[in-house]
């Protein structure tokens, strides 16, 4: 089935998905727009849920809580941002930069002092840097490769050890043993004291290891949260999520292994 991923051509999502998928892949221009695709059954779906430096993404996050699709598989994308200039960069007019991209690369981008305008993908700043002349932008090494953009500054992100990760989303659950991790969606079903200590309590009492929890807006009124949770798959997982069952409404995003990534 041909993987819907984020576009257009030379983003992060797209090398990766390359070197997973080959190029049976399908180039869409919004995360929404994907995990769409991908409910109504016509794809299977690749993107990015969190990243080391910028934490969550949300658009990511809101589609798997409004749509019914899970989690398949998840792989992880070591993060190289260079910063594309055809002189001078501290002479740009401006630098265009998605919003992540811009946060994860702070540190130099604030010290050139030029202007940075958003936009919606990385690919997407290599193609503004095109239209403009004196522009810059911040471009993933396949998009500079792919619009011809000359490379200025190499690895200009803040960390060295910036990575994504990404996950693959299906409209059915993986089938077949081996996974390693789960994802939940859990929704409480009041505000009260003690719940988020609850919640916790029954991995902690069967010594269950979370490896990632975020709360994001549940949108009924301020205050009111929904909680994602990974959970490593070990002994007493399950009771944990029949018990979680109980104190609140939990929804199951899928199990799932890591994928192997060729070429890094």
């Amino acid at each position: 089935m041909t993987v819907a991923i984020l576009g257009p051509a030379g983003t992060f999502s797209h090398d990766l998905a390359a070197r997973l998928y080959g190029d049976d892949i399908e180039l869409l221009p919004t995360i929404r727009s994907i995990i769409e695709r991908v409910a109504s059954g016509a794809a299977t779906g690749l993107v990015p849920i969190e990243n080391s430096e910028a934490g969550g993404v949300g658009e990511t996050l809101q589609g798997l809580a409004e749509f019914g699709v899970v989690i398949t598989g998840e792989a992880y994308m070591p993060v190289r941002h260079h910063l594309a200039a055809r002189g001078d960069p501290a002479r740009l007019s401006v630098i265009y930069a998605h919003p992540q991209t811009h946060e994860q690369c702070s540190i130099i981008l604030g010290r050139l002092g030029v202007e940075v305008v958003h936009t919606s993908s990385n690919a997407a700043s290599a193609v503004a840097m095109q239209r403009d002349e004196h522009a810059g932008a911040v471009v993933p090494e396949m998009a500079a490769t792919i619009y011809g953009l000359p490379v200025a500054v190499r690895d200009i992100q803040n960390s060295r050890e910036n990575t994504t990760r990404f996950v693959e989303i299906s409209a059915a659950p993986r089938e077949g043993p081996g996974c390693t991790k789960c994802s939940l969606l859990v929704d409480p079903d009041a505000d009260r004291v003690g719940l988020l200590a609850d919640i916790l309590g029954v991995f902690a009492r069967r010594r269950v290891n979370l490896t990632r929890i975020e709360s994001r807006p549940s949108r009924r009124g301020i205050g009111r949260y929904i909680f994602f949770i990974d959970i490593e798959v070990s002994d007493g997982w399950q009771e944990a999520k029949e018990e979680l069952k109980t104190m609140t409404t939990v929804r199951e995003l899928g199990c799932y292994t890591r994928m192997e990534v060729p070429g890094i």
